[in-house]
């Protein structure tokens, strides 16, 4: 099940997530893609980089950035991945949660985020889109407004428990 205005999704044409889940190790299980270290390969071909946590950081000074000229504090992305066809950065944030906490929120600052990394990233020319990816737990109606809100936000979106590769603008395996 999708949010934010997309169009329906084959089940086999995107990641699924669990609790447990990590970008990387669900990429790998596609078919045709290939992981070495930070760089994901479709059929051989490189078509984006991966970043966790301190690693957006590491990257940016390799092309010349000093975050702290641009922001004042770094803001940590649970995956960031770097789609090189479409030129875009995507910050993926998952959000799993089985009782009312902090994550709600959390889910209230994608507006924030986005306009940060937008500063980060504007030297470099890249676009940036913010994406949750939630459990079935925020499907509750109490939820209602902040999912509304995430969608109104120009660049942020959210699915539950899955990722269409489409979405991101990598290549869709073959059946």
């Amino acid at each position: 099940m999708i949010k934010g205005g997309f169009g329906g999704a084959n089940t086999k044409t995107g990641l699924h997530f669990e609790e447990e889940s990590d970008f990387l190790n669900l990429i790998r299980k596609q078919k045709g893609y290939k992981v070495e270290k930070n760089v994901v390969f479709y059929n051989g071909k490189k078509v984006a980089m991966t970043f966790k946590k301190h690693e957006l950081y590491r990257y940016l000074e390799t092309e010349g950035i000093d975050y702290k000229q641009y922001i004042s504090k770094k803001i940590l992305p649970d995956d960031a991945i770097f789609v090189i066809t479409n030129n875009t950065l995507f910050i993926i944030e998952i959000k799993f949660q089985h009782i009312a906490g902090s994550t709600d929120e959390k889910l209230q600052t994608c507006d924030f985020k986005i306009k940060q990394y937008r500063k980060l990233l504007a030297k470099l020319n890249v676009e940036v889109q913010y994406i949750y990816v939630l459990n079935k737990w925020f499907e509750k109606p109490e939820y209602k407004d902040v999912l509304d809100y995430i969608i109104s936000i120009n660049g942020c979106s959210f699915y539950f428990e899955y990722l269409p590769l489409q979405k991101l603008g990598l290549p869709v395996p073959k059946k």
